[in-house]
């Protein structure tokens, strides 16, 4: 039987169904272009008669779309019955589609079913005029409308709420928004929001209801939202954000419950506008409660191979204390971290607290029971615009089908935050396909890994710095390095090529090489070395926080002395008296302005002018000694492990390493060397983040050679605050001045061992501002060199009198009139003894580059060694 012979009812019946689930009914009949000739009759679709049967389709008024694809919206077709409610159903359908401003239903007297549609307009261009606080790259993802989209009123209506929303959101609630449209050919539009953004709405006054443990300027501390007030015109926090105030209630929680208040309540928060519109007050009323302190606490565990008794130590929660919430958190972080270090990958750690109303005293215990099993069924990587999905792959401790654990998760993403390569890296859980699946989305962030800069910059220690490098981190998204770098300074000239390949030939090993070329003033050894060479190297992992490294280099060193001294001596002495054998004077002066040179006694002298190495003294000094030209060969093994929560912001942690090499595989220079390094990094009170800190290193020559002086350890500065470069450690004294202060040269030690206590301070400020700051103490010491080096101290000619000063400055005379000698001091001092040093270190990554102010305080020094209270250091790249 045919559909069109079906009895009404059920026919009615069979289509609004098929309709409603989405089915679409296609016969052989063609849509008509043309309607027949003759007015439209519509009166038969309403009669109490069976409705007529549509003969075609015809649609009219349709400029860009098909009439095919407006009747393939349809639920009616040729052949179908034109009832009321397919009909009605269909003029719904087509507005629905966004695409029609008006759309028409009519019967021709030949049972055609004419559709008269009028489309909607496509947009052109959105335009916003006005607006000068929201740029129109925030706005324009914020919208529906955009070019080639159909305009529709819904759309334009909704759009203009949206932008008046992100002006509230900036404070802005005088904000009006007016849409207009200019009509262009071919039914397309300009969209055009004319914006008037009105004055911005501050906040007047903040008030506290009910509160009286702390005091309203207490409680307006821990807001995020402060009051207006003009100095706080870099400020984003002053305009009232109605999304901000449930986080406002928040902050209020948690603030009352690190004080021991965990019944703490905010009843309302209300803000109100003030009849001009330009101000809001906001009151928040609170219920404080009692103030309670920790009563028992406990872990219990069904698990059999957990013991209560030791994760009852992870716990940073004692009795008698002030109850604090987020040390509650904390708890629960570290216990199901200790839990996980041990393997059980699935636990659920439920505090329980019990109130006791008496004594104001909480017991907490900790219910630690296994949790549900859950495996990753998924790992998406998104955000990744340039680097390799497998970069960020093989950094990921967890593979699709693995146990899910918490542990591996953060570790996971402090590994990818280590490449460099990304600004932020998350890592959420999102529902699998099953209770016990779960898929991982790690999204990162892109920033920029390459560079071509040309920086400029100035600092205590090189003066003024000319730097010009090309570096890419990520090459290609492949993780590789390459660098070229070109830099100048008043001390160092370099030129470095570096290329690094991660991963090589797909093993967990690095692979790289390096060469050089670099010539650097030791002002303060009084040495000038050139060096050029090549290296290469390799790392590998040991464990899953311990990586291995062996390297090569191969460096020729030329060293060379490039400075005259002069030295007074009496006016019958021979010039050639005080020079090495062979030696002569570049000049000899005995006269100035015409009169005889003479001493404080008023004895006749004369200035010897020569190279500094041709004088006696100076020719058996380090300095000297290590002139020359040495091919050094170096192998060197290196191990090193991290811990650390965070690679670049750690607060919690710890990382050591340790470094052996050995010089003398062929070439001119035989030594070994050690060096090894750590710090430990631990949450504090209030925010503050400690690290302890520490370096040491020995270096020994063997088969005959002493240590080169350039191949000592030279500490001050950056490494030893307090202190001038080379500042500390061994030195060769040349005389004194007339305060008594040594002058002399660095000449470096074979031993080191600093270390360094730090705070991180939680500045006031937003962290985009880039401005960190710390308290610091160092101490440590730098000593030893070879017996050789010290042979001149046995000889008491090369050795200084000391004579005794007065406060002014002045010889102190005995009864003969001869000075009195408060000490005989040897030329090379070498005294391993404690130094100390404290101060606040403060940085600024600024728009014009990075800036370092370190202001240190010298507790306890050596007579010999140079101090600095203040150093700086400030560059910019363009």
């Amino acid at each position: 039987m045919s559909l069109d012979r079906l009895g009404g009812g059920v026919y009615r019946a069979v289509m609004l169904i098929a309709a409603a689930m989405g089915f679409v009914f296609f016969t052989d009949a063609a849509f008509a272009q043309e309607p027949q000739p003759g007015p439209p009759v519509a009166a038969g679709l309403f009669s109490d008669g069976p409705a007529p049967i549509i003969q075609g389709i015809s649609v009219t008024g349709n400029q860009r779309i098909e009439p095919e694809t407006i009747g393939s919206y349809l639920p009616l077709r040729p052949g179908m019955p034109a009832e009321l409610e397919l009909l009605d159903l269909s003029l719904k359908t087509l507005f629905n589609t966004g695409l029609f401003a008006d759309v028409k239903l009519e019967m021709t007297p030949n049972d055609i079913l004419l559709i008269e549609v009028s489309e909607n307009p496509i947009v052109n261009r959105v335009i916003f005029e006005g607006n000068r606080r929201v740029k129109e790259d925030k706005i324009t993802p914020e919208i529906q409308l955009a070019p080639r989209a159909v305009y529709t009123r819904a759309k334009v209506q909704a759009d203009t709420q949206k932008i008046i929303e992100m002006y509230r959101a900036k404070g802005r609630f005088a904000a009006i928004v007016t849409p207009k449209v200019t009509p262009l050919e071919q039914n397309r539009i300009d969209v055009i929001f004319e914006i008037d953004e009105g004055p911005s709405t501050g906040i007047a006054k903040i008030n506290f209801i009910g509160n009286t443990v702390f005091t309203d300027a207490v409680l307006r501390g821990e807001l995020l939202t402060k009051e207006s007030r003009w100095w706080r015109f870099f400020s984003s926090n002053t305009n009232y954000d109605p999304d901000r105030l449930e986080f406002e209630r928040e902050l209020l929680r948690e603030f009352y419950g690190r004080h021991g208040y965990a019944d703490f309540a905010v009843l309302s928060a209300v803000a109100e506008l003030t009849p001009d519109r330009k101000d809001f007050f906001i009151t928040f009323a609170v219920e404080e409660g009692p103030k309670y302190t920790v009563g028992e606490v406990r872990v219990k565990t069904t698990l059999a191979k957990l013991d209560e008794d030791v994760l009852a130590r992870f716990v940073p929660i004692k009795s008698g204390e002030t109850f604090n919430s987020e040390k509650l958190e904390d708890a629960v972080e570290a216990i199901t971290f200790a839990t996980g270090s041990t393997g059980y990958a699935f636990v659920d750690v439920n505090p329980r607290l019990d109130r006791v109303a008496d004594t104001n005293t909480i017991d907490i215990t900790f219910e630690v029971n296994e949790g549900p099993r859950v495996y990753v069924e998924r790992i998406n990587i998104k955000g990744n615009t340039r680097t390799l999905d497998k970069i960020i792959r093989r950094e990921i401790r967890l593979a699709e089908g693995d146990a899910f654990n918490r542990v591996l998760v953060d570790r996971s993403r402090a590994r990818i935050r280590a490449l460099g390569f990304f600004k932020e890296v998350e890592i959420e859980e999102q529902p699998g396909s099953a209770p016990d699946r779960t898929e991982l989305d790690v999204t990162v962030q892109e920033q920029a890994t390459g560079s071509f800069s040309i920086g400029v910059g100035v600092s205590s220690t090189e003066n003024f710095i000319v730097d010009f490098s090309i570096e890419e981190r990520n090459l290609m998204g492949r993780g590789q390095l390459l660098r070229f770098r070109v830099q100048a300074s008043s001390r160092t000239r370099l030129v470095d090529i570096q290329f690094s390949q991660p991963y090589f030939m797909n093993r967990n090993l690095v692979a790289g090489f390096s060469a050089f070329n670099q010539r650097t003033n030791f002002r303060e050894s009084g040495f000038i070395r050139d060096r050029i060479g090549f290296g290469l190297n390799s790392g590998f992992q040991v464990s899953e926080y311990g990586r291995g490294g062996v390297n090569y280099l191969l460096t020729n060193d030329d060293v060379t002395i490039d400075s005259v001294s002069t030295q007074i001596i009496p006016l019958a002495d021979a010039p050639t008296s005080i020079l090495v054998p062979g030696a002569m004077p570049t000049q000899v002066i005995t006269q100035s302005n015409g009169m005889q040179l003479t001493n404080a006694n008023g004895d006749p002298v004369q200035q010897v002018v020569a190279n500094l190495c041709d004088f006696v003294l100076q020719s058996i000094s380090p300095t000297c000694q290590s002139r020359g030209e040495f091919l050094t060969s170096l192998v060197g093994f290196s191990l090193s492990f991290d811990t650390r929560d965070d690679p670049i912001k750690p607060t919690r942690g710890w990382r050591a390493g340790a470094a052996v090499r050995v010089a003398g595989l062929g070439g001119d220079v035989n030594y070994y060397q050690v060096e090894t390094n750590g710090a430990y990094y631990m949450p504090l009170f209030g925010g503050l983040i400690g690290a302890l800190k520490g370096r040491a290193g020995f270096i020994e020559g063997y088969g005959g050679d002493d240590v080169r002086l350039s191949d000592r350890f030279f500490e001050g500065a950056s490494t030893f605050r307090g202190f001038e470069v080379a500042g500390v450690g061994p030195r060769f004294l040349t005389g004194f001045n007339r305060n008594n202060d040594p002058d002399g040269q660095s000449i470096g030690g074979k031993v080191y061992a600093i270390g360094s206590a730090e705070v991180l301070l939680p500045l006031p400020l937003p962290e985009e501002y880039g401005i960190r700051a710390a308290l610091f103490s160092d101490f440590g010491t730098v000593g030893i060199v070879d017996a050789t080096t010290k042979m001149i101290n046995d000889d008491p000619m090369f050795a200084f009198d000391l004579p005794l000063r007065d406060e002014n400055g002045d010889l102190v005379l005995d009864g003969n009139g001869n000075a009195i000698i408060e000490r005989t001091v040897v030329p090379v001092q070498d005294d391993l003894a404690l130094r100390v040093t404290a101060g606040v270190t403060v940085s600024w990554e600024s728009p014009f580059g990075p800036v370092r102010f370190d202001l240190a305080k010298v507790l306890r020094k050596e007579f010999y060694d140079q101090t600095e209270g203040f150093r700086f250091s400030a560059g910019t790249v363009f």
